[in-house]
């Protein structure tokens, strides 16, 4: 239940803050990588501060993960900081300054878990079941319906 808590906050943070975001991008002020440098800029001091928390404060995270294997650290890398961080949020923030929110979240946060899913099955060998393949089915057709407007 606790990760479900956590998921829905994580939606309704990231649902709330894009529309400031598309706010912003619709002044034409500011441009989408602009926003993703402040973005960045202004989460970062504070994702280190909840960091020394979670291993200094509630032992919740291993205190010596740099020393990890390097095919650990490389995929914490490319996967989380290249792909995830710095291309989902270049292509999404370039998507957002051209598209409307209520078309373009949707479209991009569907296509996440279904993708999430799909490759944790094929990839890290999780369990896929009659339920699983269709939620993913029914995410890519209601994908198909929004980006055929």
């Amino acid at each position: 239940m606790k990760a479900v808590i956590f998921a829905v906050l994580a939606g309704l943070f990231w649902g709330v803050g894009e529309v400031f975001t598309k706010s912003v991008l619709h002044t034409k002020q500011i441009g989408p990588v602009t926003a993703i440098a402040v973005r960045s800029t202004v989460a970062l001091p504070v994702l280190w501060l909840v960091y020394a928390f979670a291993v200094r404060g509630a032992g919740l995270e291993p205190r010596d993960w740099s020393h990890a294997e390097p095919a650990t650290l490389w995929k914490l890398v490319l996967g989380s900081g290249l792909l995830a961080g710095a291309g989902g949020m270049v292509c999404f923030y370039t998507a957002l300054n051209f598209g409307d929110v209520g078309r373009i979240k949707p479209i991009a946060f569907t296509l996440a878990p279904a993708t999430a899913v799909l490759l944790g099955w094929l990839a890290l060998g999780e369990p896929m079941n009659a339920r699983k393949a269709a939620a993913v089915g029914l995410i890519l057709l209601g994908v198909v319906l929004l980006a055929a407007e």
